[in-house]
């Protein structure tokens, strides 16, 4: 009876240690660089998906690129730049928030460029501590890449990103203004930047937060989720961030808006606001979802992050407000 029960004992333990070990692979694999980076494409763009390199700052980086089904390389299209989150990946980014799918509806190019480190993150601001990587920079040189190898239309580049991602894209609006058009974001952590924001145009934003984000806390954080920040290997300090609304009026002071936003009608948890009479014509969009977590509204939910708004669908609004927002002066709308 004894060496059974022995027998049985070390079964467990061996079943246990080998569902540890599972578990450990599929967490490392979850956070590593996207498989599709080490095969890259070479050569004119062509309809599909496929994996790009390119050597940024020194080092080679990687971004997918999905080519709609109808690209003619004579009609220069609308590009959209996708950032994933922290400790996501381009291939997640993907599938959350369904803009491959609109892109072949609609007839625009889509790329998800990979950030840095393990876990994958964006150089969004110190506090992500991705080091010298200049994501900016990157950015930039994705843009510059893409329209070599693509049909892009200059005054149609835009960038959305989700939670560090979209604080990334806060901070390529912030820098990089004389060639994207506009900015989209949903869950991004609201931060000022270190050496302020002075973009060299007034540039529409639009942006999506949940009152019930347990990461980004709607109504600001001095001293958030510190435990949040260790698990992610960021500091032992807390995560700081300014309201979502206060982030959102400086926009709104920085594009030259009227100082009252209108209401924009809600439509099941979703309400918004609108600051309009902005300098060049451009606008700042709120979209607040009652009771929404850390999760792009529309898409694929996110386990343990909070509700997923189905009342709104983030990414045909984004793309909606870009195609009303190219740069000043296309005239060929």
């Amino acid at each position: 009876m004894s060496s059974r029960l022995g027998r049985g004992c070390l079964l467990v333990i061996l079943a246990t240690i080998l569902l540890l070990a599972c578990s450990c692979v599929a967490i490392y694999l979850a956070l590593s660089p996207s498989a599709s980076c080490r095969s890259p494409d070479t050569g004119p763009a062509q309809p599909g998906s496929a994996a790009r390199t390119l050597v940024s700052g020194g080092q080679e980086r990687c971004y997918r690129m999905y080519v709609p089904a109808s690209y003619d390389a004579s009609q220069p299209l609308p590009l959209v730049i996708s950032l994933h989150g922290f400790a996501s990946k381009p291939e997640g980014q993907e599938r959350t928030t369904g803009w491959n799918v609109l892109a072949d509806q609609e007839g625009f190019v889509v790329v998800s460029p990979q950030g840095t480190g393990f876990p994958l993150r964006w150089n969004a601001d110190p506090v992500f501590q991705a080091g010298a990587v200049d994501d900016v920079q990157f950015i930039a040189d994705v843009i510059a890449d893409v329209s070599e190898i693509a049909a892009i239309h200059p005054a149609r580049i835009y960038v959305s990103g989700m939670s560090n991602g979209g604080a990334m894209a806060n901070r390529v609006g912030c820098e990089l203004a004389d060639q994207v058009a506009a900015i989209g974001t949903v869950a991004a952590v609201p931060l000022d930047m270190p050496n302020g924001c002075t973009p060299s145009r007034p540039i529409p934003l639009i942006a999506f937060h949940g009152t019930s984000d347990p990461l980004v806390r709607y109504e600001g954080s001095a001293a958030h989720a510190p435990a949040v920040r260790q698990a992610m290997a960021l500091s032992p300090t807390p995560l700081e961030h300014l309201p979502v609304e206060t982030w959102i009026e400086g926009w709104a002071e920085r594009n030259g808006c009227e100082d009252t936003p209108e209401a924009i009608p809600p439509t099941g948890d979703a309400s918004g606001i609108r600051y309009t009479g902005c300098k060049d014509g451009v606008e700042v969009i709120l979209f607040t979802i009652d009771g929404g977590g850390h999760t792009w509204p529309g898409g694929s939910p996110i386990p343990f992050l909070g509700k997923t708004s189905q009342d709104i669908d983030a990414t045909a609004a984004l793309w909606a407000f870009f195609e009303a927002h190219p740069l000043e002066g296309d005239q060929d709308r």
